[in-house]
């Protein structure tokens, strides 16, 4: 069970969708950028931004279980896009993995490209693991 807190900062407005601070104390668990690759490294989705990012998520998911977490335990997480029109597809999969009531700290950026053409988006996470 994870021992996150979500502090309200006083003059700043409510995130919609994010928290603008995730603390608590663990294991320091941070993952890489994941794009929409398969376990044989094929891409996932050609040209379709919500078939990535459900990829990109079970992706994030089995690497946050490789390291004995969870999406309970992430405290903030990285979208890296090549169109900002792809967000909502991307909110779609995260709401299918984080407490929306309590999500992570999140920032999200438009980016010329990812290492591939056909990668429309990219997403790290960190976690805090109270062991």
């Amino acid at each position: 069970m994870t021992n996150l807190s979500y502090p309200k900062p006083e003059g700043v407005a409510p995130g919609n969708g994010y928290s603008h601070v995730v603390t608590g104390p663990g294991r320091w668990v941070a993952i890489a950028g994941q794009v929409a690759l398969d376990a044989d490294g094929k891409l996932v989705g050609d040209g379709d931004p919500v078939a990535q990012a459900q990829q990109i998520f079970a992706n994030l998911d089995s690497c946050l279980a490789a390291a004995g977490a969870t999406f309970a335990d992430v405290v903030k997480l990285n979208f890296f896009v090549t169109d900002i029109a792809f967000l909502p597809a991307l909110r779609v999969a995260r709401d299918a993995y984080v407490d929306t009531a309590n999500p992570p700290a999140s920032t999200a950026v438009q980016v010329v490209a990812l290492f591939s053409p056909e990668a429309l988006i990219e997403v790290e996470a960190y976690a805090v693991v109270n062991d």
